[in-house]
């Protein structure tokens, strides 16, 4: 009797470590099967394993495409911002025996400035009449935005004496050259107009007369 029982428990003993084996066979089996997906920039690997892990410098997380800005459609209106504004402050002059040099110029813009409140520039004229054409350079600026400008060959600075003292009046016209911040790329065309007093046109004699520039026109970006 005790036989036939040590028999029973042998094949129930013997049915539970087959099941167990089975049961373990299966679980690693599945745990053999797990996949992860891993990222590193545009390079995608698949890792498959019982605890799988991204190697180093990969991530589970998918990166997020980068968004891309369209080209502009060819065509396409640009910006136009319309200036008038009068700037007011000094300009350097310095006389030789055959032109004039304007080392400097300040001034603040007051009116439709579009942020642009300063004017800086230089330039130099060679007097032969009382009309001649001057070749000045400038910026107009301000909250990090610029233009630049350069006054065109049918602008004129004209005196009302042929001697000194006397008043000089300017008129033609500002190529917008360039610009920065929101003028980046700027192109367009401002009328410009101004004045301002010459004490004396002695070579070697340097003054800081009062000048005053108006400036009207559109500003134009793409």
């Amino acid at each position: 009797m005790k036989s036939v029982q040590k028999s029973r428990i042998s094949r129930v003993m013997a049915i539970v470590v087959v099941l167990g084996v089975i049961s373990a066979n299966s679980f690693i089996a599945s745990a053999a099967t797990k996949t992860i997906t891993c990222y590193k920039g545009t390079v995608v690997k698949k890792v498959t394993a019982a605890s799988p892990k991204c190697p180093t410098g990969y991530s589970t997380k998918k990166p997020v495409a980068a968004k891309t800005t369209a080209p502009a459609k060819p065509g396409a209106s640009a910006t136009s911002y319309q200036l008038s504004a009068t700037y007011s402050g000094k300009a350097t002059l310095l006389w030789s025996e055959s032109d004039v040099q304007v080392t400097s110029v300040s001034a603040k813009g007051t009116g439709n400035n579009l942020g642009l409140d300063t004017l800086t520039g230089n330039g130099s004229a060679a007097p032969s009449s009382s009309c001649d054409n001057p070749a000045l350079v400038g910026t107009l600026g301000g909250g990090g935005n610029t233009i630049k400008i350069t006054v065109d060959a049918t602008s004129k600075a004209c005196s009302d004496s042929d001697a000194a003292p006397s008043t000089v009046t300017l008129s033609g016209n500002a190529v917008i050259t360039g610009g920065t911040g929101k003028f980046a790329g700027a192109t367009g065309t401002l009328k410009v107009t101004g004045s301002f007093k010459i004490k004396s046109t002695v070579a070697g004699s340097t003054e800081s007369p009062a000048l005053e520039m108006t400036f009207t026109g559109n500003i134009n970006t793409k």
